[in-house]
């Protein structure tokens, strides 16, 4: 995919232009001031973490080789050398290349984009991208959200003399470093576990790329417009590709999540109805359910670049096109997902007999490449316990599988002590990719559940948890306002999940022949009346049914407990509070 730019913005001589923080003495909902006493926050640690305030983020330039990369970016620019942004092809990948495009754009900077095909090239950059970066006149080469574990590439750029900068956050797993120009990644060997900027997704790297940059460019007495608008694309990136929500993870999602509803970027705009572009913030969910799935939805069915198109888009009518290929590849990928998931749950089924597993080891020649990730983490959610789904690869000797973790457990680690069975693999604590030879599968299974099994259960399972006991009558529209203030909801900072009793099932309607629509009334007043849904809960792995669950309460006289997270559902101009129920269960089972 290529494309270029020189256009010209608005600048600003500020790196950030932050929003009014919300005032420090708030009078939080009696469920909020619970839920922090709950987690033992006194006013100091609430008043941080509700914290918007980025000049108290730590120093980017704590980053190793960060100066060296931007200097040498800097050289490129000065040069009119021609510079190569290289971006994996999932969400975070996407979102790297569109926030450098807008970057380079707002300095009239030409660059160049390239993202690989999952099918083709697969993951990473390889020494091919190498010669076809030279035969494109490329003088500079950057990735994004990739390269640390491609040292075949760096090597080869090295000796082409192409210089190469990796900007990545995934594991440095290799026995070596790759011997790029400069590697830019808070999860690097020689970097400080303790650092607070390793938790950082791709595209933050690439915005601390662009921070350092800019402070240069303008030492240099060059202008530079604001950066700020391009935490957007930030909020996107550490959403969806569920990095852990760190102090500074929080800021920087917070200020992103609060522009989208009035953004100027056509793309990002495509995904917000009218009546969401009224509101004060784009909630988290939103990216993780609809924006997130939409971008990843073209790689994982061929080339992710009508995504990457919709978010460098300058032009409204353009990026709708884009946006509508986007919706029929989220439709297809939907389809096929189901099939995938289906066959792998009767196989976890099949091969339970009665007993738990410690992890899920699935594998189907026929299965499709690109969904095999999300089929994963489906897996996970139905079952509890980690998952890795196999199927085959373009090379006939290999097989490729996507890993996704459960509780606390790391699947970078559990995969690194079979590694030696591996042709290559890669990732973080909570998601991993690996391809091996076939001949490799059944004693990967056998040795790997070994391992797994040896895990504590508490640290290898997702736990059953909640956070707070509610009573019906606590559920009102500040309670429901005061938990988005709590925002962004993701890893490390979970939606609050509540736990009730006190209440009657009056009726259900099971949608699609998978979701159920609650209609819940309090026992102590028959006026309070509340809605619930539950996606995807029939046929979920220890769930009763609706009507089992209904005739308990009847025919029992006992009561029932739900566990569920709180939103509000906004259609045709409606609101109304909503519980999103994760599990009801007989309250005599507790």
């Amino acid at each position: 995919m290529n494309m270029t730019t020189t256009t010209h913005t608005e600048r600003s001589n500020n790196a950030t232009q932050p929003q009014a923080q919300p005032p420090k003495s708030q009078k939080f909902h009696p469920v909020i001031a619970r839920l922090f006493q709950s987690k033992d926050m006194g006013p100091k640690e609430v008043e941080d973490f509700l914290s918007w305030d980025l000049k108290k983020l730590p120093a980017f330039t704590e980053l190793k080789d960060l100066d060296k990369a931007c200097k040498r970016i800097l050289e490129a620019i000065e040069k009119k050398q021609k510079i190569g942004i290289y971006g994996d092809y999932d969400v975070d990948g996407t979102t790297s290349c569109a926030l450098m495009y807008h970057f380079f754009k707002s300095i009239q900077t030409e660059v160049e984009l390239v993202q690989p095909s999952r099918f083709i090239e697969g993951y990473g950059i390889h020494p091919p991208a190498i010669d076809q970066a030279i035969e494109k006149n490329i003088e500079l080469l950057i990735t994004v959200d990739c390269g640390i574990t491609n040292n075949e590439a760096a090597i080869h750029a090295k000796e082409k003399g192409l210089d190469l900068i990796i900007t990545d956050h995934h594991k440095d797993g290799r026995d070596e470093m790759p011997p790029a120009y400069a590697v830019v990644n808070p999860s690097r060997r020689d970097e400080d576990p303790e650092s607070e900027l390793k938790f950082m997704a791709g595209v933050t790297v690439a915005f601390a790329v662009c921070v350092r940059l800019r402070e240069m460019l303008l030492e240099k007495g060059h202008e530079c417009p604001s950066l700020y608008p391009l935490l957007q694309f930030v909020a996107i990136g550490t959403v969806c590709d569920l990095v852990p929500l760190s102090p500074m993870n929080l800021k920087l999602t917070r200020h992103g999540l609060k522009q989208m509803p009035q953004t100027s970027f056509p793309g990002i705009r495509t995904f917000l109805p009218p009546e969401e572009r009224k509101l004060e913030f784009t909630p988290s969910e939103k990216l993780s359910f609809l924006i997130g799935p939409m971008i990843n939805s073209k790689g994982r069915l061929d080339h992710p670049e009508k995504a990457l198109e919709l978010l460098i888009s300058d032009d409204s009518d353009h990026a709708r096109l884009c946006f509508n290929h986007l919706e029929i590849a989220n439709r297809e990928r939907k389809f096929i997902q189901a099939q995938v998931f289906e066959e792998a749950r009767e196989q976890v089924l099949k091969e339970m007999k009665g007993e738990d597993l410690p992890i899920i080891i699935v594998y189907n020649p026929e299965w499709h490449e690109g969904v095999i990730g999300i089929v994963a983490s489906k897996l996970v959610e139905s079952f509890k316990v980690p998952a890795i789904v196999f199927t085959n690869a373009e090379d006939k000797n290999l097989i490729k599988a996507s890993a996704r973790s459960a509780g606390d457990m790391s699947i970078f680690e559990a995969l690194n002590e079979h590694k030696e069975l591996f042709a290559k693999f890669g990732g973080h604590k909570a998601a991993a990719g690996l391809s091996m030879p076939k001949e490799n599968f059944e004693s990967f299974k056998t040795s790997m559940t070994k391992y797994v099994a040896n895990i504590p259960l508490a640290l290898r399972t997702v736990q059953e948890s909640y956070d707070l006991d509610i009573v019906p009558e606590e559920i009102d529209p500040k309670l429901v306002k005061d938990l988005e203030k709590l925002e962004p909801f993701g890893m490390g900072n979970q939606k609050p999940v509540f736990r009730m009793t006190n209440f009657i099932l009056e009726n259900y309607d099971i949608l699609k022949d998978v979701h159920v629509r609650w209609n819940f009334r309090s026992a102590s007043d028959p006026k309070i009346k509340l809605k619930g849904i539950s996606f995807n809960y029939i046929g979920k792995w220890g769930m009763l049914h609706p009507e089992e669950l209904f005739n308990h309460q009847k025919n029992n006289g006992e009561g029932l407990t739900a566990y569920f997270t709180l939103g509000i559902n906004r259609f045709n101009g409606n609101e109304y509070i909503q519980l999103m129920v994760n599990k009801i269960e007989p309250s005599d089972l507790i």
